[in-house]
């Protein structure tokens, strides 16, 4: 279980919320054409994501969970956040649960949320203490960590 990536947690996420949908629609509160408002969160979750993958490539370090990092990235939207892979899955996945306009979908979000900032977050950030010590001290001081 320590080794599910946040891509596959992602899948997982989007595959239930179109499942909790279905099965359980609870509530349709967010009706046609307002429920199309989430298309523009995936497409900002969806760049946000990508933009985060795109500055570890071009640095030359890992993005993957579980592998040590080889050097701290702050510039580009790390400037703005922490953890904009993760904060671009969350609002891609809130995108979707505006789309489907259901309560149950919501939930998912939330399991996501929680899971992200209790098991990955965390992990992530013992280890970047551990490798940068003062140096990604100073940068969680001044960047936030979601938003």
């Amino acid at each position: 279980m320590s080794y599910l990536l946040p891509p596959v947690l992602f899948i997982l996420c989007i595959v239930s919320m179109i499942i909790g949908h279905i099965l359980f629609p609870i509530n349709f509160f967010i009706q046609v054409p307002y429920n199309l408002f989430g298309v523009l969160l995936i497409l900002i979750g969806g760049w946000a994501t990508l933009q985060g993958a795109r500055l570890f490539k071009i640095k030359g370090t890992t993005e993957m969970t579980f592998n040590e990092p080889d050097l701290l990235v702050t510039e580009g939207l790390y400037k703005r956040t922490r953890n904009p892979m993760y904060l671009g899955f969350l609002i891609m996945l809130l995108g979707l649960a505006v789309v489907l306009g259901s309560l149950s979908p919501f939930i998912v979000v939330v399991g996501f949320f929680i899971i992200t900032n209790l098991w990955y977050i965390r992990f992530e950030e013992r280890m970047l203490e551990k490798k940068f010590g003062e140096t990604y001290r100073a940068y969680k001081k001044s960047v936030r960590r979601w938003l």
